[in-house]
């Protein structure tokens, strides 16, 4: 999980083929559908604050969650003065809230980080645990085939004026991972340029297995789609949107979530 180091301050950059705009109007357009259209909505995975930033532009109440210091830095630095964005320092796969949100989303694959068995159907419970009665959680991951025959084992190569990248992909077919090998050459004051590497892991998941997860952890899903469009989402997507809602909360009872006693949060501010 230990990633997105020094790749965070050029990652807007080199990261400028992601449509975040068109990936917000959709989230919104989802929550709304639910009728979801103000209150706090969780961001997991947040990176530097892309999609964060657009939901609270529209009237959400937005806290994000990254275990990268260095993104929740870089998102910080978009943030300014706005207060009503509240970044946390945390490990998604035991992320702590002190209620219950309205809504969760994580996009641009963060739930493929989750390598170790158990790690992602532990991300759904806590995802459960943490939503209003009836919320959702909207989340997109790349897709076995994704992996296997478009990306695995292939070479990106990238230069620009102000640096260079190299991005070698494997997929190991039995265990299902994919490993990034990332090497950045970025210019220093000096004219020369600095070397900076880093190793991604992601894995691939079943849509199958996906479901079962989403279903044993409480939730109900709901919509499974070709990413960030309305289409149904079938094993040839290269990546998927699942909407999963909360199941089993009463809204009469009292319910306002696990509040823990001390928990072990950090403002990353």
């Amino acid at each position: 999980m230990d990633a997105y180091t020094g790749f965070a301050y050029v990652y807007d950059e080199y990261m400028d083929n992601i449509p975040y705009e068109e990936w917000g109007k959709y989230l919104i357009d989802l929550l709304n559908e639910y009728g979801i259209k103000d209150g706090i909505v969780l961001d997991l995975g947040c990176g530097t604050g892309n999609i964060t930033e657009i939901l609270a532009n529209n009237g959400y109440d937005m806290i994000g969650v990254d275990n990268s210091q260095e993104m929740l830095n870089i998102a910080m630095e978009k943030r300014g003065d706005d207060t009503s964005i509240l970044y946390l320092l945390q490990d998604m796969r035991g992320f702590e809230l002190y209620g219950t949100v309205r809504a969760i989303v994580s996009v641009c694959d963060s739930m493929n980080y989750l390598t170790e068995d158990g790690d992602l159907e532990q991300v759904f419970r806590l995802a459960n645990n943490y939503l209003d009665p009836g919320g959702l959680f909207i989340f997109d991951m790349n897709t076995i085939h994704k992996y296997r025959d478009v990306i695995g084992d292939t070479t990106i190569a990238e230069d620009r004026e102000d640096g260079s990248f190299i991005w070698e992909n494997s997929y190991d077919r039995e265990n299902a991972l994919n490993v990034y090998e990332l090497a950045l050459f970025l210019p220093r004051e000096d004219g020369l340029y600095e070397k900076c590497e880093e190793e991604h892991v992601q894995k691939a998941y079943s849509i199958e297995a996906i479901k079962a997860m989403i279903v044993k952890a409480g939730m109900e899903l709901v919509a499974v789609c070709d990413a960030y469009t309305h289409n149904p989402g079938d094993e040839n997507c290269e990546r998927l949107t699942f909407v999963a809602r909360e199941h089993g909360k009463s809204a009469q009872n009292g319910y306002h979530g696990r509040i823990p006693e001390k928990p072990e949060t950090h403002r990353a501010d």
